[in-house]
């Protein structure tokens, strides 16, 4: 068995994925500080060609100067290209690092919280991304040299430094609003466009039911009406956007004509040069672009900032993991210990002071009325429910003592509502591996009595089923969902009604499937209705109203709950 140990991500995943670019970051920021330097070279030039080669008209300085500028363009241009590919290749990277653990962590808050988000975290993960390759950051690292070109107008002139602080300062100003005003609208308009988004989701999903009652009209209309508010709250923002972003682009404009007055002014009467009045328009037009900039970039902006607080909440959120060593590899054998059990997010157990244990090669057969809880015990024994009190051990340890990598192979799991995924009939035995063995296939899809109808198909094992396994009937999905739960021969089995859509050989080939699982050792607990079910389970569990009732040998419990009445539907 391998002895290695399991590595596991650590906490704040967000701010670590950040961290690890801190040296691209610290290289964007340089070639800002260079960009920002060289983009002095217009204004520079102009006052040079105005009190210099005017004055002289002196050809010779023209050119020289003019070939020089050229060069620093191409030297700016070049710079600009450098920093927008790190950015690119930041926004990658960011990305890369959290793509797996998004997409688990959106998994892991699908069958743990009781509030849908659907797909929400993965997109947010691709927003915060395309925010980082768009320009926006570029705008933030050319915000702080804004004193910069203050600093250069107030050389020229200490007048025309103090109209670009209070320029700067107006510009601000309206910045600062926008935020207030903005921030509220950009929540609402995206809660509405994630609800309906979820509609959206759940209606595809459910597609068939809707079609079959008649449903389809009424949820268009409800998705339709989420889409109206959406739209709405979205044209609301939009215009609020556009406001902004006119007012603060007639500003600017209307700030450089103000700084040529103020400029003409100290020209007649003789404290500049015409050159550095139209150098300090040149400035301060740079000076106010950052900012206005980020004006129309806020939107983006606090879109960005939103998706990150989402996305680190629900990764906050979902199971941490933590390095730790392996286990030896398990044999099966199970144990329950004063077990409560409580839905997601619920403080109300559904299931009270559960006990019993299993030895490797045993079946269990879990009884009880409808509600009774059946189908939430078997999510805490599979791990997929934290319980809320007590303990499920593994061979002595608690699930949350495994690590999912390992404890993954060893439980084979099929839920009462079988869902395969889009792909092959072999990715989803294999449960998608990405080098599948072909024998451990055929010997499950055997096992579940599901071979010969696979060969059937045209592409046999690589048959496409579908999203969802659409091209499946109930039956079909249920026995390749029985084999997926067999592949690889895991310890610890468990089947909720593994005979709800069987026909007599299905049931048969599930008695056989069972009985082999026994005779390997294997562990078995099943939910069952059926009495065809109970013939080769070796212990009966029955729960009524989330109590255990009685627990032992087969025969024995049998006997004693059917001996009641009120019982005798169990």
């Amino acid at each position: 068995m391998n002895q290695t140990k399991y590595k596991n991500k650590q906490p704040s995943e967000l701010s670590v994925a950040l961290q690890k670019s801190r040296g691209a970051f610290i290289s964007v920021g340089v070639f800002s500080m260079f960009i920002n330097l060289l983009m002095l070279t217009g204004p520079l030039f102009m006052l040079q060609v105005y009190d210099r080669v005017l004055a002289s008209k002196s050809y010779s300085t023209l050119t020289a100067l003019l070939i020089l500028v050229a060069a620093l363009f191409v030297f700016l241009g070049l710079l600009e290209f450098i920093r927008s590919r790190i950015l690119s290749q930041i926004s990658e990277k960011f990305s890369a690092d959290l793509r797996e653990i998004t997409f688990k962590a959106t998994l892991d808050h699908s069958v743990k919280q009781t509030a849908s988000i659907g797909t929400a975290p993965i997109r947010d993960l691709d927003q915060i991304k395309q925010f980082i390759g768009s320009p926006g950051p570029a705008i933030l690292f050319d915000l702080p040299w804004t004193p910069l070109y203050i600093a250069v107008n107030f050389m020229l002139h200490f007048i025309l430094g103090i109209f670009s602080v209070c320029a700067v300062i107006f510009l601000i100003i309206i910045s600062v609003i926008n935020e207030i005003m903005s921030k509220p609208r950009i929540e609402e308009a995206m809660t509405k466009a994630q609800r309906s988004q979820i509609i959206a989701e759940e209606s595809r999903h459910n597609a068939e039911s809707l079609t079959a009652m008649g449903m389809q009209t009424n949820v268009s209309n409800r998705w339709e009406a989420m889409q109206a508010e959406t739209g709405t709250a979205q044209m609301a923002l939009s215009h609020l956007a556009n406001l902004f972003q006119s007012i603060s682009k007639s500003s600017r404009l209307l700030l450089q004509s103000c700084v040529l007055a103020v400029g003409a002014l100290l020209v007649i009467q003789g404290e500049i040069s015409p050159g550095s009045m139209i150098a300090a328009s040149i400035i301060l037009t740079r000076a106010l672009a950052p900012i206005d900039q980020s004006i129309a970039q806020w939107r983006n902006f606090l879109g960005a900032r939103k998706a990150y607080n989402r996305l680190q909440t629900v990764l906050n959120h979902s199971q941490t993991e933590k390095d730790q060593m392996a286990l030896p590899d398990p044999k099966g054998a199970i144990s329950v210990n004063q077990l409560f059990v409580s839905a997601p997010g619920s403080r109300t157990p559904l299931l009270k002071a559960l006990e019993f244990a299993l030895q490797p090669g045993e079946a269990l057969a879990i009884l009880g009325p409808t509600g009774a809880g059946k189908s939430c015990l078997t999510r805490v024994l599979s791990g997929i429910w934290p319980p809320l009190s007590g303990t499920v051990r593994l061979d002595g340890a608690s699930l949350d003592q495994w690590h999912p990598d390992q404890l993954g192979p060893a439980i084979g799991y099929l839920p009462q509502s079988v869902e395969l995924l889009s792909g092959t009939i072999k990715d989803n035995i294999s449960r998608f591996a990405p080098e599948p063995d072909p024998t451990k296939i055929i010997e499950a899809a055997s096992q579940a009595n599901v071979h010969d109808l696979v060969l059937s198909f045209e592409d046999g094992y690589d048959t496409l089923i579908g999203d969802g396994g659409e091209k499946l009937s109930g039956g079909q999905k249920q026995r390749i969902g029985l084999a997926r739960a067999l592949y690889n021969d895991p310890k610890f089995i468990i089947l909720d009604e593994p005979n709800a859509n069987l026909d007599s050989e299905g049931e048969e080939a599930l008695a056989f499937a069972i009985s082999k699982a026994k005779n390997n050792g294997q562990t078995i607990i099943l939910v069952a209705h059926r009495p065809s079910a109970l013939k080769v389970c070796d212990k009966v569990l029955f729960i009524r109203e989330g109590r255990q009732v009685a627990f032992g040998p087969r025969d024995e419990v049998l006997q004693k709950i059917l001996k009641k009445p009120e019982n005798g539907n169990a």
